[in-house]
């Protein structure tokens, strides 16, 4: 597991440090806060505005309302699919097989043929329906329809006329004839005319209707027939639908349609058809059709379902998900009749417009009340996809089973929006809250954490090399050349530096002091102590193992240390979790620290963040070096302390290796052979010290996870005391105690070779 530092502050009196280094995060913290609310109260604001946007559109029932809500009529017939429709209709169809065959049997054999005669060429001579009229009508058919305009006479001759206006004059009351209202443009404009069935025709009893149907937004067919004759300002025009002629001269009762729209069976071919020239073969009469008993009792339609007639319209139908629905006028009239005999006409659940508009307002407001009670913007996101679906089943439900029409597409499309607007909320939050990482990365992006935060989002690996761009070349002091960003503290950057003033230009470390508090006062405190914390680096230099000063100076208010470049790596990186060193070599390890540190004690000088980070193995000799003496971390938190003197300290150190006083900031000697003792029980266990357990009494347990000694566990054991007084209390003690231990128990394997009191080869070993 990682180190972790710590920076605790005294128990009297709270520093001015924590103050000015949580306040710049505080501010951001603030300002974006007060964004992300202002964010959320935009998104509320826009989602009552799109509700009141959805009321008002439904409303206004303007074209493109109409034109959604015809869609999504459309969408769920191809949801609902086709369902049986009425068995007594029946569409005696005008269809392909009735104008092209016919016309090749009867040229192929006349005689043979002969019944075809009058449909071998089109238009069908009226004798042919005349015929069909009179088979049907003695056979029990209810009623026959022609949906055919009849407004000329025969091109065939007078007889043929007569023929037809016979049939019609014995069986009048069960034929309907078709009627169209046509538009003509003159130079006074367009005016409609009605085109009635010839007066020949216009027998007693004969029943006629328009076949017009009103168009919808969407130029198909919705409504029922007699909408279209409803919506003529000339009374003198007004017949009735076809339709309505039809169930009249059929007998049937049914009750006025309280809808105005058809309720659609399914597409071309859900009521049955029959071939208009099956009717006239006289062996298909007399078998298929068992002599005419099949159209007993049913509502007889003749109409054209063949292409070439080009009576084909759109319908609120798809015939599959990619393509809309065409359907021949007889087979739409089949489906209108069907709707009014069965009382299914679709109606709008809600009349009035303007209540529309309200019941949408209310259903809209419901549901971003339920949305907006979840904090989270990608929740909101998909719990108004679900309302939405909640919504189209309602309404579907309704449609299909109860007939009734109530707005869906525009409450549908201001509930999806209103999650969206939350999603972009959301969205617009993390974008902030993502500038604010990146601006804290960008000011700490050679700390530690903040790499490893950075190594592990792609999109800001990049900080990386901008910030090497930014600092690497710079010149400080006129002579050191950044070369490398090395690392972060609290309040310090380390880099590598090319001194460019001497032969070859040899390589340093130059730790950057950044003052957080650029008040005159307090930054000449800041150079008073940064000037004392130097010499006495200067002073420790002068050991082997401890890294040279070279030079010390301030620089637009900053301060820097030049110090001596180790090269080698961290002695954290051979102490990796899990891997345990032999006893012996850990023995080696501390006496050859303790020397060192026994240097630095001499001097008057508490380490204070004695870790394997801050120690290297020298590259050239395997020497351990001992970094980062906390001078740099004491001078900061010093130059954050106001004028009034506390007889507290910021706590330096790291978790797991500074003990409880100096946590408490107040170190002493003794807390950095504590550091050591943590150090030894790493190497021999694996296992970071935060992450061992400590019994009831305060001991730390280790020593079974370690293959060690009970003399030098003993030691350790000192070493690690909780109460500092309990501890060694000089680093001559350890030594003492450890050149003991070594001569006692080990005198044996130095005689033998097998150990070597020389650290070179200590290491080299220690590394394998």
């Amino acid at each position: 597991m990682a180190e972790e530092p710590i920076n605790h502050l005294g128990n009297k009196q709270i520093s001015t440090a924590s103050q000015s280094s949580t306040k710049s995060t505080k501010v951001t913290a603030t300002v974006l806060s007060q964004t992300t609310r202002r964010v959320g109260m935009v998104s509320h604001f826009l989602s009552v505005v799109g509700m009141g946007v959805a009321a008002l559109l439904v409303g206004s029932s303007s074209g493109l309302v109409k034109l959604l809500e015809n869609k999504t009529q459309t969408f769920f017939y191809l949801l609902r699919g086709p369902i049986p429709s009425p068995k007594d209709i029946v569409i005696l169809a005008i269809d392909e097989a009735s104008i092209s065959r016919s016309q090749q049997y009867y040229q192929a054999d006349p005689q043979k043929y002969a019944y075809l005669e009058s449909i071998k060429t089109w238009p069908y001579k009226r004798q042919a329906y005349a015929q069909v009229i009179e088979k049907l009508i003695q056979a029990g058919a209810r009623s026959v329809a022609l949906d055919i305009v009849l407004d000329t006479e025969s091109s065939y001759g007078p007889d043929d006329d007569r023929q037809l206006k016979a049939v019609l004059k014995r069986y009048g009351d069960k034929v309907t004839l078709a009627a169209l209202y046509e538009t003509f443009e003159s130079h006074q404009g367009n005016f409609m005319q009605l085109t009635l069935p010839h007066e020949m025709f216009r027998q007693p009893g004969v029943s006629i209707g328009s076949v017009n149907f009103p168009l919808e937004a969407d130029g198909k067919v919705h409504r029922l027939a007699r909408e279209f004759v409803k919506s003529l300002a000339n009374e003198d025009l007004k017949i009735p639908s076809f339709d309505q002629a039809v169930l009249e001269s059929s007998g049937v009762n049914y009750t006025s349609p309280g809808g105005v729209r058809i309720y659609f069976y399914g597409s071309n071919g859900t009521f049955e058809q029959i071939s208009f020239s099956s009717v006239l073969d006289p062996e298909n009469w007399n078998n298929y059709l068992q002599q005419g008993k099949y159209f007993q009792n049913k509502i007889v339609l003749v109409g054209a379902t063949a292409k070439l007639m080009n009576d084909y319209h759109g319908v609120a139908l798809a015939a599959n998900w990619f393509q809309s629905e065409n359907m021949s006028g007889v087979e739409i009239h089949a489906n209108a009749i069907a709707t009014l005999v069965a009382g299914k006409t679709v109606n709008e659940a809600i009349r009035s417009p303007y209540l529309r508009g309200l019941f949408v307002f209310i259903v809209v407001g419901i549901c971003i009340f339920l949305i907006s009670r979840n904090k989270h913007g990608i929740h909101r996101f998909f719990i108004s996809i679900g309302l939405g679906f909640v919504w189209v089943i309602i309404t579907y439900g309704l449609f299909i089973y109860g007939q009734l029409i109530l707005p869906v597409a525009i409450p549908i499309i201001a509930i999806c929006t209103v999650g969206i607007i939350y999603l972009s909320t959301e969205i617009t939050r993390e974008i902030l809250r993502k500038r604010q990482l990146i601006d804290i990365l960008k000011k700490n992006v050679s700390n530690r954490l903040a790499q490893e935060i950075i190594s592990q989002q792609d999109d800001l690996r990049d900080l990386l090399h901008q910030r090497e761009m930014e600092i690497c070349g710079k010149i400080l002091g006129g002579r050191y050349k950044i070369t490398k960003v090395l690392g972060a503290g609290g309040f310090s950057e380390t880099y590598i530096a090319e001194d460019t003033q001497l032969p070859n230009h040899p390589l340093c470390v130059v730790k950057q002091l950044k003052p957080v508090n650029a008040k005159s006062e307090q930054l000449e405190v800041a150079r008073r102590l940064f000037k004392s914390e130097a010499q006495t680096l200067q002073k420790l230099g002068i050991h082997e193992q401890i890294p040279q000063l070279f030079a010390y100076f301030e620089e637009d208010e900053e301060f820097y240390l030049i110090q001596e470049y180790i090269p080698g790596h961290a002695l954290s990186e051979e102490l990796r979790p899990g891997r345990v060193l032999p006893e012996i070599l850990v023995i080696f390890m501390l006496q050859d620290l303790l020397q060192t540190l026994s240097f630095v004690h001499e001097n008057g000088v508490i380490h204070r963040d004695i870790k394997p980070n801050n120690i290297i193995p020298r590259q050239q000799d395997g020497k351990l070096v001992l970094i980062d003496f906390g001078a740099v971390k004491e001078v900061s938190t010093q130059l954050l302390d106001n004028t009034e003197q506390s007889a507290f300290t910021i706590g330096i150190g790291t978790k797991g290796y500074a003990p409880r006083e100096q946590c408490l900031g107040r170190p002493q000697y003794s807390s950095d052979i504590y550091a050591l003792g943590m150090i030894g029980i790493k190497a021999l266990t694996g296992v970071s010290p935060h992450a061992l357990l400590r019994n009831v009494d305060g001991h730390l347990m280790w020593t079974h996870k370690a293959r060690v000694g009970p003399t030098f566990a003993a030691i350790l054991n000192k070493m690690i005391q909780e109460d500092p007084h309990k501890r060694y209390q000089s680093t001559v003690e350890v030594l003492e105690v450890l050149n003991q231990l070594i001569d006692a128990e080990n005198t044996a394997l130095l005689n033998q070779g097998m150990i070597s009191l020389n650290f070179q080869r200590f290491l080299n070993g220690f590394k394998g």
